[in-house]
């Protein structure tokens, strides 16, 4: 078979190499056409079944749609069949389309992965999720989909994770098969897939295939021009293999045919648009349509259409490569084994469906006169729509043949290393936070080499200026090519980059999204492959908002990962509003499943870090979760702290910040006249605002919170005793019999804080940062914004009425 379009050029295949036997693919199941077919007639039926069934054969008091995407399924239905039936094994890993999830589920059950009982199921409580949810369906879902582009990069991500384990862990590590996105043509207007492509780590992924369904329309439209050409030249120009699939056998023999070139000039240049509106013309239409826009060709054109009825005619039209399994099938055996590879496969929304090819049917239900209509054309009953196929039948032993080739081996789970408390050294007398994240990661290379040979750092191109480099000349930087250090003679050189297949941190462009999404992902090697690592990532703290919603959704999906923001706050002062951040302790606050950390000490940050890599990969009924720090750049005096050195209490403060907050000042809470909170780099000026009313006579009392979030779930769960698993260090910290009016300081959002008020009813005031910020010294923009020492100390003298 010839390619539609020609492919690029082969790069260096130096830089290619897979693993041993990672991209062998197994001899390719054949199956008769007629039998395909009629398997993906049946998979067609079920899946529009199963939207039917959640629409119409349910009681919903509620009155709200139940929804569903029949044609959105339908299009995807001879590509999915195709791919399940003759070519994965249980070694591939795919990503589904989040519109396409009753096909998934439609095919789990044919080949057995799926109970009748849930067909009746979707978008109930409990039962199949309205989009392919890895964590929450009861049937194999690799990749959580829903959030549009996201699900479809996934599989880029766990690519790369998966080498990179293997890499690190070459002996332990099970094979891997294909890496395979199945997505929609509207999601590669979704930034995070161009961001995704043509990072350089991903051309090397000769294991990744994607499939895109190009039927040409969105949500609300069909999309005027889709462009194909300058995608496949955008793809190519990122170094993937493309390949085209965009008419099936019956319209390429016309096209073979004399003057069959006429008819096939006519089809390629047909807009999008009036393509859509013939799929929905009459029959005795189709033809007049075709001729209508030829001109001096319409005769020659004519002849040729001539032996065809109108029915063939207007069936011809509709004959698209994404349908045709036959040619779907062939196309999969040329995927290249060297570099990525996508498939665009022409198809129609709706395809087999009443609503085939309508502009408006991206939501439209079938009405029960149609559903007979199908189950006529699928040979099934409405009265027992969910019967499997014979097991003798000529079906019935493909699908059991591809159950069985899909079927997967438990993997063997590998201990996870136990992640000490602390490391045991002391930090410099005056450091950052962020410099300590650099030391503490050097240092466990030498405390807890095995904790150390776990972690994956990842940075999107800002590893140096995160305080990595230490970490990076232990460690090494992983990549798939290796590269030659240039500069590997250079005497001045403080940072040595060697990139190899044994390093640990990996280098990523500058790409938020990117480096959240394989965070995620490295974050669920343990899940997949049973060798958990312990992803930590790094970017600057405004810029976690442009990567949460992925992230978020790595989290939904069960990828859990570390992310340190740093440097943050106005505290960055020279930098100006464009790398200063104010909302991000709140926005990170509100994230299920992740505590949000701002460590203002040296001894604070290593304690929550620790504490944060032995949670990552808990069980979430034993604390498991997510971390996010937020560091700063900002020198301060260690002895600030006072950490006890008396080992009983040094312990006690320990827990104390791990649970996400401590008593700073020597005096009983119960002689509070006002309590001064704080968090982050902005505790020193809380220290001597606490002084400074100290001296006018005020007795003020000092709280350092390292978490709001876990002082925020404390508060929740009061009452909440025999459910609880979280501390009561709201009470600690806030003990009932001892109030106090508070002012709650933050180089962030003053909302972070606000709930503080609720702990036992306290007049409160919140300081922190809610306007854009400046270029300006450290001392300007804490003044500017209000979180000086002057501004805390009258806000705290206007509570106690002293002023």
């Amino acid at each position: 078979m010839t390619r539609d379009v020609e492919e690029h050029a082969q790069f260096e295949t130096s830089a290619q190499v897979d693993p041993p036997s990672a991209n062998e693919r197994p001899l390719r199941a054949t199956a008769d056409a007629e039998v395909l077919d009629e398997v993906a007639q049946r998979v067609l039926w079920l899946a529009t079944s199963i939207i039917d069934a959640a629409n119409r054969g349910r009681e919903n008091p509620d009155g709200i749609k139940v929804g569903g995407h029949q044609s959105s399924s339908a299009s995807m239905v001879g590509i999915m069949t195709a791919l399940y039936l003759t070519e994965l094994t249980g070694r591939d890993r795919v990503s589904v389309k989040p519109h396409a999830s009753p096909v998934l589920h439609a095919l789990n059950y044919l080949l057995g992965d799926l109970e009748e009982k849930w067909l009746t199921t979707l978008r109930a409580r409990g039962g199949l999720q309205p989009y392919p949810s890895r964590t929450k369906d009861p049937d194999t879902v690799d990749f959580s989909t829903g959030s549009v582009g996201i699900g479809a990069t996934a599989p880029l991500w766990a690519a790369l994770s998966h080498r990179h384990l293997a890499d690190r862990f070459p002996a332990t590590t099970p094979e891997a098969g294909r890496f395979i996105s199945l997505l929609g043509d509207a999601e590669l207007d979704e930034g995070a897939v161009w961001e995704a492509i043509i990072d350089p780590e991903v051309r090397g992924l000769g294991n990744v295939l994607w499939v895109v369904d190009l039927n040409r329309q969105s949500l609300d439209r069909v999309i005027p021009d889709v462009q194909i050409r300058r995608l496949q030249g955008m793809f190519g120009a990122a170094d993937w293999q493309v390949l085209t699939v965009k008419w099936g056998r019956r319209l390429r023999e016309l096209f073979a045919r004399d003057g069959g070139e006429l008819l096939e000039r006519r089809m390629d240049q047909m807009p999008n648009g009036e393509y859509q509106r013939l799929l929905r013309s009459h029959p005795g239409e189709v033809r007049e349509r075709i001729l209508a826009g030829v001109g001096e060709d319409a005769e020659a054109l004519a002849q040729l259409l001539a032996p065809l009825s109108d029915a063939d005619l207007a069936e011809a039209v509709r004959d698209l490569g994404g349908h045709d399994l036959g040619r779907l099938t062939e196309t999969f055996g040329e995927v290249s084994k060297d570099r990525p590879t996508v498939i665009f496969a022409y198809t129609i929304k709706g395809r087999g469906l009443a609503t085939e090819g309508h502009p408006g049917n991206h939501a439209a239900q079938l009405t029960e006169d149609q559903m007979q209509d199908l189950a006529e054309a699928s040979g099934m009953t409405l009265d027992d729509p969910w019967h499997r196929f014979a097991p003798d039948s000529a079906a019935g032993q493909l699908v059991a043949a591809a159950a069985q080739r899909l079927h997967r081996e438990p993997v063997t789970d590998q201990p996870v290393p136990q992640v000490p408390a602390e490391l045991g050294w002391s930090p410099k007398a005056v450091t950052s936070t962020q410099t300590q994240l650099g030391r503490l990661l050097s240092d466990m290379v030498r405390a807890a080499p095995q904790v150390a040979a776990h972690v994956a750092t990842v940075s999107p191109d800002v590893a140096t200026s995160t305080n990595l480099g230490g970490w990076i000349n232990k460690s090494g930087v992983w990549s798939i090519a290796g590269r030659h250090d240039w500069f590997a003679d250079d005497r001045e050189r403080m940072l040595r980059w060697q990139e190899g297949r044994r390093g640990r941190h990996i280098e990523l462009g500058i790409a938020e999204v990117n480096l959240v999404s394989l965070a995620g992902e490295l974050g669920s090697l343990g899940q997949r492959w049973g060798r958990p690592l312990i992803p930590i990532g790094v970017l600057y703290d405004p810029f976690i908002n442009r990567a949460l919603e992925p992230w978020t959704f790595s989290l939904y999906a069960g990828g859990r990962s570390i992310i340190v923001g740093t440097p943050s706050g106005v505290t960055l002062a020279p930098e100006g509003g464009a790398h200063q951040s104010f909302n991000t302790p709140s926005a990170t606050l509100e994230v299920p499943g992740l505590t949000s950390w701002e460590p203002a000490f040296a001894q604070d940050l290593e304690w929550t870090m620790l504490e944060a890599m032995r949670r990552l990969h808990l069980p979430e009924s034993d604390g498991g979760e997510a971390a996010y720090f937020r560091l700063s750049t900002r020198p301060i005096e260690q002895s600030l702290a006072g950490v006890p050195d008396d080992p009983l209490l040094r312990e006690r403060r320990r827990r104390q910040v791990v649970a996400g907050g401590y008593r700073m000042s020597e005096q009983p809470a119960a002689q509070d006249e006002v309590t001064l909170v704080g968090a982050g780099a902005i505790m020193p000026e809380v220290l001597r605002a606490a002084e400074r009313l100290r001296e006018m006579g005020v007795s003020a009392g000092v709280v350092c919170l390292t978490s709001p979030s876990r002082v925020f779930r404390s508060l929740q769960d009061r009452g909440r005793v025999a459910e609880s698993r979280r501390s009561a260090i709201v009470d600690e910290l806030f003990p009932a019999q001892a109030p106090a009016p508070l002012v709650t300081v933050l180089d962030g959002h003053p909302h972070t804080l606000a709930f503080l008020a609720g702990a036992r009813g306290d007049r409160t005031r919140n300081l922190g940062v809610t306007e854009f910020g400046q270029a300006s010294s450290m001392t300007q923009a804490h003044r500017i914004h209000g979180i000086d020492v002057e501004s805390v100390v009258s806000a705290a003298l206007d509570l106690t009425g002293r002023g």
